[in-house]
Order: C-alpha cells, then sequence, then structure tokens
C-alpha cells in the first residue's frame, strides 16, 4: 500500500471501509508491546512482531495503551505521566506504521493488571474518597474525571510528529478491556458509564472509531439471547452486549470468546460449537439490532487445557475464520477476528497458555496466511454492488471457500 493511501479506517453501514474500499480485519493481540519498548534490551521484540505479523498478512494489532500506577507505568499517578513509557508507546505506533500494521488501543482495564480500575479507586481513596468497590470506578465522579483525563488521544508522537487523534495507523479507540460492573447485575451503571465515555471520547477525537472493549455477554435488554451465553453468570457481570453498543458514539461491536474458561477447561468438540453459535448469534445481532460491523477482538485456546494439541488449536482458528467467511461473502457484520495472541521469538517466559509463535506452528501460520489472503481479495475486489451475495458466481468464490483447511 501506498504511503497517500494510509488514510483512517472508517465504516460504511455494517462495513469497515479504507479509501472506500472494503476492510477485513485478520488481526492478533500482543498486549505487553509498550512496556517492551521502554526497554532496549526488549525493544527489538516490537519490531519482530510486526515483521512477523505482516509476514503472514495480518493487519491489525489490539495493544494496551494504559498501564497505570504499576512496574513501568505510563500514568504513576492521575494525569501524571512518564515521558520514557509514552514515547515507548509512541515508538510502538511509528512502528506498527513502518509494517502497515493498524493499531487497536485500550485505554484501561477491568482487571488488576497494569493498574486496572483497582488502581483507580486507590487514587480515590488517597484522596480521600470514601470507595467502597473496584466498581466505583464506574460511577464516582472523580474517577470517572481521572479516566477522562488520561491524554492518550492528544498526545503528539515524538517519533512521527502525528497527534495520535490524526494518526490513521491507529484503528480504533478502546474504552476498556473487558468491563464487567458486578455489583449492577441491571446494567445500568455500565450503561451510563459507556454512554458518558463514548461521547467524551468522540468529543476529543472524531475521526477514529470507537469501541467499547467487551466480551458480549447477553443481558436483561435481550432475554431471549441469553441462551447463547457460555454460563448463567455471564447474565449477572453487568454488560449487555445489545444495549452497550446501542451507545451515541460507538461504532462497531466487540466480542471475546474463550471457551476453555467460561465452558469447561477441558478441550472438546463442544468448545468449537460454542464458539460457531457464540458467532454466529453476534453477526446477526450486529446485522440486525445494531447496524455496525464487529469484531471477534480475542480468542484461542490455552496449551495449558487438559486435552489440548495443536490441531485442536488450528481447528479452532479455522472456525472462527470460516465462520467470518461465511459472513463476508453475503456482505455480512463479521468485520474480523484477533487472536490472543502472537510472540516473537525468545518470549516464552510472557506466555499465558495462549500465544503463537509462527516460527514453531507452521501449520498455524498457513491458516492465519490463508485467511489474510482471502480477506485482502475482498478487500481489493469487492465492489459495493456485489456484496458477494449475487446470484452470479465469482470465479474468486472457488479459491475463497474450498475446503482446503
Amino acid at each position: 500500500m501506498e504511503d497517500d493511501a494510509w488514510t483512517m479506517v472508517g465504516k460504511k453501514g455494517n462495513q469497515f471501509v479504507v479509501n472506500d474500499q472494503p476492510f477485513y480485519v485478520n488481526g492478533f493481540n500482543t498486549y505487553w508491546l509498550m512496556v517492551f519498548a521502554a526497554d532496549q534490551s526488549t525493544r527489538g521484540k516490537v519490531t519482530d512482531v510486526f515483521k512477523q505479523a505482516s509476514s503472514v498478512g495480518l493487519t491489525v494489532c489490539r495493544t494496551w495503551a494504559f498501564n497505570d500506577g504499576q512496574w513501568r507505568a505510563l500514568q504513576k499517578s492521575p494525569s501524571v505521566y512518564d515521558e520514557e513509557v509514552f514515547k515507548a508507546l509512541d515508538f510502538v505506533v511509528s512502528e506498527a506504521k513502518k509494517y502497515k500494521m493498524r493499531l487497536m488501543l485500550s485505554l484501561a482495564n477491568n482487571w488488576d493488571a497494569y493498574g486496572g480500575k483497582a488502581q483507580y479507586v486507590k487514587w480515590g481513596k488517597a484522596a480521600g474518597l470514601n470507595l467502597t468497590s473496584d466498581d466505583d470506578f464506574f460511577s464516582d465522579l472523580t474517577l470517572r474525571s481521572y479516566y477522562k483525563a488520561h491524554t492518550v488521544l492528544n498526545r503528539v508522537n515524538t517519533f512521527t510528529n502525528i497527534t495520535y487523534k490524526e494518526d490513521p495507523t491507529i484503528f480504533a479507540w478502546e474504552l476498556m478491556n473487558e468491563p464487567r460492573c458486578t455489583s449492577d447485575a441491571s446494567g445500568n451503571k455500565l450503561q451510563a458509564w459507556i454512554q458518558e465515555m463514548a461521547v467524551h471520547v468522540k468529543s476529543i477525537d472524531p475521526k477514529h472509531l470507537l469501541e467499547i472493549g467487551l466480551e458480549g455477554f447477553y443481558g436483561p435488554s435481550t432475554p431471549d439471547r441469553v441462551q447463547f451465553n457460555p454460563n448463567t453468570y455471564a447474565q449477572q457481570v453487568g454488560t449487555d452486549f445489545v444495549r452497550n453498543h446501542q451507545v451515541l458514539g460507538v461504532d462497531f461491536a466487540s466480542v471475546h470468546s474463550y471457551a476453555d474458561s467460561w465452558i469447561s477447561q477441558s478441550v472438546s468438540d463442544a468448545h468449537l460449537q460454542f464458539t460457531k453459535s457464540w458467532m454466529e448469534a453476534h453477526i446477526e445481532d450486529a446485522e440486525k439490532y445494531l447496524g455496525m460491523p464487529v469484531v471477534f477482538a480475542e480468542f484461542g485456546v490455552s496449551k495449558k487445557d487438559p486435552g489440548y494439541n495443536l490441531s485442536f488449536r488450528n481447528i479452532l482458528l479455522s472456525t472462527v475464520y470460516k465462520t467470518l467467511l461465511n459472513s463476508t461473502k453475503k456482505g455480512g457484520s463479521g468485520g474480523g477476528s484477533l487472536f490472543w495472541q502472537l510472540f516473537p521469538d525468545g518470549t516464552d517466559y510472557m506466555d499465558d497458555g495462549y500465544a503463537i509463535v509462527l516460527s514453531t506452528a507452521p501449520s498455524t501460520s498457513k491458516i492465519i496466511s490463508q485467511q489474510s489472503t482471502r480477506l485482502s481479495l475482498f478487500n481489493s475486489l469487492c465492489s459495493w454492488k456485489c456484496h458477494w451475495g449475487c446470484k452470479k458466481k465469482h470465479p474468486l468464490e472457488t479459491f475463497l471457500y474450498h475446503d482446503d483447511l
């Protein structure tokens, strides 16, 4: 892609577009890029990740643009930043561009890793606020003001001199990684937070796409859909897939999929059946109720699971990819997926069990590469009129859908 074609990703109805051409996503997660870039001895791994991802045609990386109050913190205390760590994030963004990689940048964490909402609550308590639960993150006025003041969007990149909110390298902003508010199963508390923060982010940066970071659980607004949830607990965590995504300012839906932590740890065909029906339900909702693309922003299987083998991981990957292609060929809402997670060689000590190291898994590499090839054909040849749902069989369809995976 020529540099002059490096423009913002937008959306048209239920599809992503770049320069008015469809843009389907084949991507990955590598959450630790900023922290690795902050240390000269590990900075090279950032380049390695993008280089390897690009070699199999991956185009989008989701990573953390937060690290609150912890080791190598970006935000040491509310609105107080470590400039060296911010420069490390600048490096990640500038390096991504070199490899034609777009970034989905997440702005906070629900979980304690890298600070999370618990760190915001600690800051609040240190400032004398009377806080009783980590969920006060969503409702307390001061904590909400801390979140709003997190200035990543207005940052000027020290490598490129481009302000983040003007940089097409950024695919989208994510409000929070996997927000849950278990203290309010009605979903009202989290819904109010999403409404407030979506409008806030859009008021600073109306150009980039925005998503919430949800796992995709169905809640009280769609009682007929809760049957698709992996378990009954999922509808008690304060999230509500359809309602949450009907908020002004939210551009596309996000869903995560972890059969091995939600259904049973032991690897089985039930994982594949769940994954397929979970994806199909959300694609349907995105078309019927939301009129927006949906991205399966995290999915994977851990090699620590009982019964795990490489062949199962490949089948899971193929299941996700095929389910997306079924939507794509109909011009549906399946906007793409990002597996959890891609690691370069020599970072095994960071592996949570889900790491995919391309050099050690040629069969997995091949599946990823084929999906990239298929999607890039859609991106370059699909015309809006056709939507690949037309009666005439396109010569490419044989290549795109024959069952060689």
